[in-house]
């Protein structure tokens, strides 16, 4: 098994973040992910990877510095967290997640806390990967998010998701409303870029709003900060590739569907 490295403020300048490792075009928003990651380090925020040129890592902090809608005191919640390519399948799912759960006992936090869909959604992490690591759903709400949580401590109050995404809806009703974050490379790029384009082609109107705070992070009408697409009010997806013309029509048509299917 690979050696384990953790990023921090000293080190990230010479380190890559696994994503956009090697895209040209996103490499403004790929720096700006290393810049929100070293504000968050002085927040107690955890980068921990496997010491190779790939995607298999976890991030994870305190909940209650967490750009997430969650009320969660006394957790550490988990944000990003992937295993992929030839890595699968080799128990380093478990080995980064036994790292968190120890940190968090060394800490004496009450527990661990992540936010999935009920179904896997695109840039979140398998719900049925952590259902089987003894994490219980908690709180689910109608635009198809779930909230995980593993307590350490099991008379701790469980976590709970804020106000601001019990509708499923954002302020803006018009068009396509898109909220981002720094929290992933790709997610500025393909916003301000590929889906400007794809959205003129279609005569849509279109709103980008970018999360710059924490505060505004914990008051969004989506759990999912690092991208999150509305339709006229309604939230449809976290699939960043809705951003590109040649999938904007597919996803949105199978997110649709998805809807109708539910209600």
């Amino acid at each position: 098994m690979k050696q384990l490295i953790n990023l921090n403020s000293d080190n990230i300048s010479e380190e890559h973040i696994c994503c956009a490792i090697s895209d040209k075009k996103c490499i403004d928003s790929y720096q700006a992910k290393k810049d929100w990651l070293t504000k968050e380090f002085n927040n107690g925020y955890v980068f921990r990877r496997i010491d190779e040129r790939a995607k298999v890592f976890i991030e994870y902090g305190p909940a209650e510095n967490a750009w997430i809608p969650i009320k969660a005191e006394n957790y550490i919640n988990i944000n990003c967290f992937w295993v992929s390519g030839k890595y699968k399948r080799n128990g380093y799912g478990k080995v980064l997640l036994e790292t968190a759960i120890e940190d968090a006992k060394s800490q004496g936090i009450d527990g661990l806390v992540t936010v999935v869909g009920t179904k896997k959604f695109h840039f979140m992490s398998d719900t049925k990967w952590f259902l089987n690591q003894d994490f219980k759903e908690v709180e689910r709400i109608s635009s198809g998010f779930s909230l995980l949580a593993k307590k350490l401590n099991q008379k701790a109050t469980s976590p709970a998701f804020n106000e601001s995404v019990k509708s499923g809806e954002c302020s803006e009703k018009n068009g396509v409303v898109v909220y981002y974050s720094n929290r992933c490379p790709f997610a500025e790029f393909h916003s301000k870029n590929s889906l400007v384009e794809t959205t003129k082609n279609r005569n849509l109107p279109l709103k980008l709003i970018k999360l710059e705070s924490l505060e505004e992070a914990q008051n969004a009408p989506s759990p999912a900060t690092i991208f999150s697409l509305f339709y006229n009010g309604k939230f449809i997806t976290t699939d960043i590739s809705v951003c590109m013309d040649s999938r904007y029509d597919k996803v949105m048509e199978k997110a649709l569907t998805l809807k109708k299917m539910k209600f």
